[in-house]
């Protein structure tokens, strides 16, 4: 997929939610949830903001401001919360 192909599905599918996931550096699961109509093409490419300085071993407070850039090629929905996409 690509970022296009990717809002289509989340449009054909009814997604209200996108959740993006990934590891921490000790390998533990994160993910980040951010309203559906916050991904756009653009997010591929800029990312989503974040505060990293929550997740264990990223960032001090002074330094956290990251972005998190999804992967276009790594999209399925949620079966549990059928809503939501998810993003790696």
């Amino acid at each position: 997929m690509n970022a296009k192909s990717v809002l289509k599905y989340a449009s054909e599918q009814g997604a209200k939610f996108v959740s993006t996931r990934f590891t921490d550096l000790p390998g533990s699961w994160q993910h980040l949830t951010f309203p559906i109509g916050e991904l756009s093409e653009d997010s591929f490419e800029d990312g989503f903001g974040f505060d990293a300085s929550s997740i264990r071993g990223w960032a001090s407070i002074h330094e956290s401001d990251m972005l998190l850039v999804p992967d276009a090629t790594r999209v399925w929905m949620d079966p549990f919360p059928p809503s939501r996409l998810c993003v790696w």
